[in-house]
């Protein structure tokens, strides 16, 4: 094995005492995959048991919801003050059951939440997502009061409490993508005059805040990570130069791991469609923003997007970079670390969805993925040869059943905290 390679299979101990096996992730991705009253089911468990057994160091789950009313998808998981645990508890043991760490990536979509969906939009502002033809797609997002960011902070602070209740080793924190800390972090989106909107550390205290109220709720060796955009990929928006100065805000609180990657659906760069040059080469989209970052950054970086060869992945180890993220080829090829180890590489890949209509190309790309999450989920083996018109009908099929169980579900429960219709 080569230093590179031995380099990629060296554990890392984190601030918080936790030691990764191994540099490699299986960073988030939407699953889509919830069970009955919105809990993971036992298609979760075996997909994550499978992803558990090839190998990963570290293992973070698709975005689970803070607030049971504010959802990126009908799909979605959602771990509150009334949830019950056992299911968590499952899903952490499938995880972890081989070695690998498992972390809950937690969020709150704001402004991103379907126009068909109940419950509430919520931005730091009214700013909606704009898509051109596609922006109906979207809600029109209220201005959040204080009280409501109050409640946010909170509703963070117990999920992650939750989860450690459950199992997990840590959490991940969503700040990027255009989710509910990105928007706050971008001045595009975030146009607030009070002391959550303006300078660079007005528009942070969110995510400051809630990091802080984690920490303060979760032992002292569960693990706190932050996923952050390296950039929006927009004029005007947040930069490389901003997130240099978050990960700095973020030392102090105790954050293990800042994981990178970059764009929103407005600026759909995460899953390859280059928003300029800088995402266009064919792996690692996020590579020279990331290097540049690791030369002043206080706290280990991991780099998600669009890796799937062990040399892409032992390159951006040399540039600095701690851990390195894949998502989607995990969803390709779910044991490819324990076949990298092996001197061996992925068995195939997906087609990339090539449409002028860059959105749209956006959607069915990450429906293809899911597609094959589903099946991974069932004990089936990936079908790398879907086309995209048909993973997304399949797609928009799974989720109108699963919007009909989630109208339900919500319906049932009693409406606490602050809720504002759509």
């Amino acid at each position: 094995m080569s230093n590179a390679s031995e380099a990629l299979f060296a554990p890392l101990q984190l601030k918080s005492g936790q030691v990764l096996r191994n540099r490699i992730a299986k960073a988030a991705m939407e699953e889509g995959m919830a069970g009955r009253a919105q809990l993971p089911g036992e298609r979760l468990i075996t997909l994550y048991r499978q992803w558990g057994a090839g190998g990963t160091g570290l293992l973070i789950t698709g975005n689970v919801m803070v607030h049971a009313e504010a959802m990126t998808g009908p799909g979605g998981v959602v771990l509150d003050a009334d949830s019950p645990l056992e299911p968590f508890a499952a899903w952490a043991d499938a995880g972890r059951r081989h070695g690998s760490a498992m972390w809950m990536q937690i969020s709150h979509p704001g402004r991103q939440v379907q126009a068909d969906m109940p419950g509430v939009v919520w931005g730091p502002s009214d700013v909606a997502v704009e898509l051109g033809r596609h922006s109906k797609r979207f809600g029109q997002p209220v201005a959040m009061t204080a009280e409501q960011i109050a409640d946010t902070i909170t509703r963070f602070a117990t999920t992650a409490r939750r989860a450690e209740q459950a199992g997990f080793v840590g959490v991940e924190v969503h700040a990027a993508h255009g989710y509910l800390l990105s928007q706050f972090l971008s001045p595009l989106v975030n146009t607030r005059t009070d002391e959550w909107g303006g300078s660079l550390e007005n528009r942070a205290r969110l995510l400051c805040e809630i990091v802080h109220a984690i920490r303060a709720e979760v032992s002292p060796g569960f693990s706190v990570a932050v996923k952050l955009n390296s950039a929006d990929f927009q004029r005007g928006g947040f930069d490389a130069d901003d997130a240099r100065k978050v990960i700095d805000m973020l030392a102090p609180l105790g954050v293990d791991l800042v994981e990178l990657s970059g764009g929103s659906y407005e600026s759909p760069a995460m899953t390859g469609r280059p928003a300029d040059e800088r995402t266009a080469a064919r792996e690692a989209y996020f590579l020279e923003l990331a290097s540049e970052l690791a030369v002043s950054s206080p706290i280990p970086l991991m780099l998600t997007g669009g890796i799937t060869r062990r040399q892409t992945a032992e390159r951006v180890l040399a540039s600095g970079v701690a851990v390195v993220g894949m998502a989607t080829a995990l969803a390709e090829t779910p044991d490819l670390p324990a076949r990298w180890r092996h001197g061996a590489e992925a068995t195939g890949r997906l087609k990339p969805v090539t449409w002028p209509d860059k959105p749209l190309a956006s959607i069915a790309s990450m429906a293809m993925v899911r597609y094959q999450m589903r099946r991974l989920g069932a004990g089936k083996k990936p079908a790398l040869n879907v086309g995209p018109a048909f993973a997304l009908a399949a797609d928009q099929l799974v989720a109108r059943r699963a919007l009909r169980r989630y109208s339900r579900w919500l319906a049932s429960r009693p409406r606490v905290g602050t809720r504002t219709s759509v």
